[in-house]
């Protein structure tokens, strides 16, 4: 059993959210495994069929025995049942656990109804920092880190079809059997045309030309990427919300293997130094930090800056109280010279509110050094720091 960072408490009701196949459903297992719940699977048709017929026989159910928690999985499939889980916590003080991947659906089924009543804990695929000595890069960056996929080291043709039947049901569960879109092949190809724009800012006038979908219709599907926990955006810094917010963001897909499977490459030999790679790293490690502040109950804002002139500084960490950290990602195993740094150094020292920041370049370099007052750290070493988490 590797060790989450996520801990839900057990002293109230709360809400795990995260993508199919990110191990809900198992982080639950072990935290109850000293008690004996009520556990709802709304994935198995029956269940479902029942509690969508009649959402107050939850608490029929519960009657029988009357245990401490109800365990529902995927409480989206029946967003009506979360009438019957407020009045449960309201009248009997049952405790529940909900674990879903998709707040779209929640939203509109009146998830707000919990608020102040129920936690909120986000779970993604593996950390690396979670798989300590199991971790090997080459294998995250061609398959992904979903714990389903990890365990199958021994045989690479299993884990990559098991990656293209991942996103065929995503596409069927999520997407279709819950009506997010009405027409599922304008959204195949957006799906396509998002993969292909992975890591880059997002461009809606070539996903209209590439895809064939109109703008307006582009932008409601990279929403419900984002509502299904399939990818996140990372907003463009500015010292103005209201400057953020008309600025583009850039787009990052959740896993590097379904990144790979959605381009058609999974499967297929990935070598380090090419274009390809270099994508993949900085995918991977800029989800790192999405993933660790959000198990670790992290508020902080990601951002990234780009001067007109398209020079760029690819992670900007701004923390409730100090100056913003400024993050470059590199791949290369080759110590980095002043050269090198000298866009970051000085667009640290020109704009304001960076200079007294911490500047950090992250690569594959085994190597720490500082160069021109930029922290040059090999990429685990480097998250390990910035989380304050100790020695790893």
């Amino acid at each position: 059993m590797i060790g989450r960072f996520v801990k839900p408490s057990k002293s109230q009701s709360f809400l795990l959210f995260g993508p199919r196949g990110s191990g809900k459903s198992t982080l639950l297992k072990s935290l109850f495994q000293d008690q004996s719940p009520l556990w709802i699977n709304l994935l198995e048709q029956q269940q479902e069929f029942k509690l969508s017929s009649d959402p107050d026989s939850l608490l029929n159910l519960w009657a029988a025995k009357k245990p401490k928690w109800i365990v529902i999985d995927e409480i989206q499939k029946i967003p009506r049942l979360l009438d019957v889980v407020h009045r449960g916590i309201e009248e009997y003080g049952i405790l529940f656990a909900l674990t879903g991947s998709s707040a779209r659906k929640l939203r509109r089924g009146g998830a707000n109804l919990l608020a102040g009543r129920a936690a909120s804990y986000a779970l993604a695929p593996f950390c690396a920092l979670e798989l300590g000595d199991r971790f090997e890069l080459e294998q995250a960056l061609c398959t992904g880190l979903l714990p389903r996929f990890w365990d199958q080291v021994s045989d690479r043709g299993d884990q990559v079809r098991s990656l293209y039947s991942y996103v065929q049901t995503y596409l069927k569960e999520e997407v279709a059997s819950e009506q997010l879109v009405r027409n599922l092949d304008p959204f195949r190809r957006v799906l396509v045309a998002a993969a292909q724009s992975n890591t880059k800012v997002i461009n809606y006038a070539a996903i209209e030309r590439d895809a064939g979908v109109r703008h307006s219709q582009a932008e409601r599907h990279f929403e419900i990427l984002v509502d299904t926990l399939i990818g996140r955006y990372l907003e463009p810094f500015h010292t103005s919300q209201r400057k953020r917010q008309t600025k583009k963001s850039k787009f990052y897909f959740f896993d590097t293997g379904v990144v790979r499977t959605l381009t058609n490459l999974v499967g297929e030999s990935l070598h380090p130094s090419t274009y390809e790679y270099g994508e993949l790293f900085e995918c991977f490690l800029v989800n790192e930090f999405f993933k660790m502040a959000d198990a670790l109950e992290k508020r902080w804002r990601f951002s990234y800056f780009r001067t007109t002139g398209d020079v760029e500084i690819d992670l900007i960490i701004e923390k409730p109280r100090g100056a913003p950290i400024l993050i470059e990602i590199k791949s290369s195993t080759i110590l980095p010279t002043s050269e090198k740094l000298r866009s970051l150094v000085r667009i640290s020292k020109e704009l304001k509110g960076f200079k007294n920041s911490d500047r950090y370049l992250l690569s594959n370099a085994r190597q720490a050094s500082v160069v021109d007052g930029v922290q040059c750290l090999h990429w685990k070493e480097g998250l390990t720091k910035i989380f304050e988490l100790g020695s790893s």
